[in-house]
C-alpha cells in the first residue's frame, strides 16, 4: 500500500480535494448569485407594474394591450392574445375590463359578425400618450434588446431549470406578469 502524502499526515487536504472544495464553493456562490439576480428581476418587474398602476390606473398588461391595439387598429382578439403571450380567455377578460374603462371598443365589421376587431377610444389613446414607457414592460423590453442567440440560450437554460424544479405551475405560462 502506498504511503499517504506528507500533507495528509499533517491533517491537510490534498491539492485536488482543495480544488474540489473550491469548485463546490464557487458553484454555491454562483447559485446564490443567480438567486439574487432572479430577485432583482422579480422585484424590478413588480415595482415597475406598481408604478404603471399608480400612473395610469391600469395594469401593465392592460397598458401593453392598449399599445398593441394602437399599433394595429382592427387587431383581432386572438392576435392580441398571441402578441401578449396569454390565453385567449385571459385576453377576453382583459378586454372586458378595458371596455368598462372606456379605453377600447370591439367592432364587428363585415359579413362574418363573429370576427371582432379592436380599436382604442379617444380615452384609450390619451392614456397611452401619457403612459410611462416601455409599454411592453421592462423584462419584455430587455428580452427584445438581447440578440436572438442570447434569447435562444436563455430559453434553453430556463427551460432546464423549470424541468428540474420539483413543483411548477405551468399554467403561469399564459398569465400576464403584472398579474403574478
Amino acid at each position: 500500500m502506498k504511503k499517504p502524502a506528507v500533507a495528509e499526515k499533517r491533517g491537510k487536504k490534498p491539492a485536488d480535494a482543495l480544488a474540489r472544495l473550491s469548485d463546490k464553493t464557487r458553484a454555491h456562490e454562483n447559485r446564490l448569485e443567480v438567486l439574487k439576480q432572479f430577485r432583482v428581476i422579480l422585484r424590478s418587474i413588480k415595482r415597475h407594474y406598481q408604478w404603471i398602476e399608480r400612473e395610469c390606473g391600469m395594469s401593465g398588461a392592460q397598458l401593453w394591450a392598449l399599445a398593441e391595439i394602437a399599433a394595429a387598429p382592427g387587431l383581432k382578439v386572438s392576435d392580441l392574445a398571441r402578441q401578449l403571450g396569454i390565453h385567449l380567455s385571459t385576453a377576453s377578460n382583459m378586454l372586458r375590463r378595458l371596455e368598462e374603462l372606456s379605453m377600447v371598443k370591439r367592432l364587428r365589421i363585415g359579413k362574418d359578425q363573429r370576427v371582432v376587431q379592436l380599436r382604442l377610444t379617444a380615452k384609450g389613446e390619451k392614456i397611452l400618450q401619457l403612459a410611462p414607457r416601455p409599454f411592453v414592460g421592462i423584462l419584455q423590453q430587455a428580452l427584445a434588446d438581447l440578440s436572438s442567440a442570447r434569447v435562444d440560450s436563455l430559453q434553453a437554460d430556463l427551460g432546464e431549470v423549470i424541468r428540474l424544479m420539483k413543483f411548477k405551475d405551468v399554467k403561469a405560462r399564459s398569465t400576464p406578469l403584472s398579474d403574478i
